[in-house]
Order: C-alpha cells, then structure tokens, then sequence
C-alpha cells in the first residue's frame, strides 16, 4: 500500500514538474506571438539565404542533394544564433529578471521551459527553411516512411541539442559585457560533434541509404541530447546569477 502511495506521489511531482515547465514555456510563446520579433528575424534570414546560394550555386556542375543537409544545418544554427541569442531579451529589457530568479518556481524548470519554447520556434524555422530548399534546388526527398521518420528523428534530436545549448548559452550573454556577440565563440565548439552527426544522417537519409547506417547517429545524437540537457539545467543558476 505504501508503495502504491509513493508512486502515486511521484507521478503528481512529476505531472506537476511539466505543468511548470509548459507553463513557461507558453508564457514565451505567447510573448512571442505577440511580437513575431524573433520568428520574422530568423525566417527572413533562412529566406534570404536560400534566394543567396540559389544564386550563388551552379547546379549544373554540382549535385545539390549532396551539399543539401550542410546548407540547411547551416543556415538552421546561424538562425538560430540570430533569433535564440536573444531568449531572455524580454525580461532583461523589462528589468524582470530579478523578479524571474526571485519565483519560487525553480531555475531548471525556467530553463527546460525557455528549451521547450525555443524548440518549437526553431522547428518552425527549420520547416521554413526545407519549404525554401526543397522549392530552390528541388530536393528528393526519402520515399519510404521509414526514411520519413529517421529525417524527423534527426531534425528533432539535432534541434534540441543545438538549443539546449543556446538556451543556457543565452543566459551567459545577459550578465557578460561582451553580450550576444560571446555567443558564438562558445556555441561553435559545442556544436561541432552535434552537427556532425546531424550532417552525416541527413545526409545518408537523402542518399536513401538503409537505416543501419543511420542508426549509430541517431543513438550520438540522443546520448547528447541527455548530456546538454543535465549540464543546461545543472549549470543554468550559475549562468543566469553571475
């Protein structure tokens, strides 16, 4: 019986824990919604992009399938560095942050919601930005749904590593007097196993190769997945407080 209690205590904490989380994040959403300041700013990029190297790029004497997945995790992390390096813009700039580390609600569960809310704006560029590739250079894209889903997994596993580093990276450049420009110094080390694997998958997946050879990215990219996440939420206080 006793058991039974303990697990129906631990299932409220944890149901609990992601009511917070969610709430954060669709507090950032909504602000978002509001302004579009960050969305309008990284799809015009990623648009912007897509009309240069449709121009810039002789498709007759290069196979764009093949440098396809380097240019679109390239213009996916340079868009992301535009839009997600100004994560805590609203709060500093309304001298909220204070208010925000003061809550009772813990700086974890702030940050894993800044994640989530990240997350979902740069999956919706990245959409923007397969729309804008796959319209430019044609693009073939997998066939099969097996194909289908391993592109997802890829894109999904690639976008959160590379925010979950941007989220707490973001939080650095608030209390730094260099600002958002510090950013990339120390997100491009970071990314560099990330966008390997993610390079790499993408790429085999466009080659409609089997998934076998997909497969040890894909386990790469859920290993760094876990490890940023734990680092992020463990080391978000000392960003966010120094």
């Amino acid at each position: 019986m006793r058991g039974v209690l303990l697990q129906e205590d631990r299932g409220g904490q944890a149901l609990n824990y992601i009511s917070l989380v969610w709430t954060v994040a669709r507090k950032d959403l909504v602000l978002e919604l509001r302004t579009l300041e960050r969305l309008i700013a990284m799809g015009a990029f990623a648009v912007l992009v897509g009309v240069l190297f449709q121009f810039s790029i002789d498709t007759s004497m290069i196979r764009v399938q093949t440098i396809a997945p380097s240019l679109i995790w390239m213009t996916t992390v340079f868009a992301g560095i535009l839009g997600l390096g100004r994560t805590y813009i609203i709060e500093s700039e309304n001298k909220a942050l204070a208010g925000v580390l003061q809550s009772p609600v813990a700086l974890d569960v702030i940050y894993l919601g800044k994640v989530v809310s990240n997350f979902i704006l740069l999956l919706l560029v990245m959409t923007l930005i397969l729309i804008v590739f796959s319209l430019f250079f044609n693009l073939s894209f997998p066939i099969e749904i097996k194909g289908w889903l391993s592109l997802a997994g890829v894109f999904f596993l690639g976008v959160l590593c590379f925010v979950s580093i941007m989220t707490l990276l973001s939080a650095v450049a608030v209390n730094n007097t260099m600002g958002e420009s510090i950013i990339p110094v120390l997100v491009f080390p970071l990314l560099v196993p990330v966008m390997i694997h993610a390079v790499t998958a993408t790429n085999r997946i466009f080659a409609n190769r089997p998934f076998v050879e997909i497969e040890g990215n894909l386990r790469m990219l859920s290993a760094m997945v876990l490890i940023f996440l734990m680092l992020g939420a463990n080391l978000f206080r000392f960003a966010i407080e120094d």
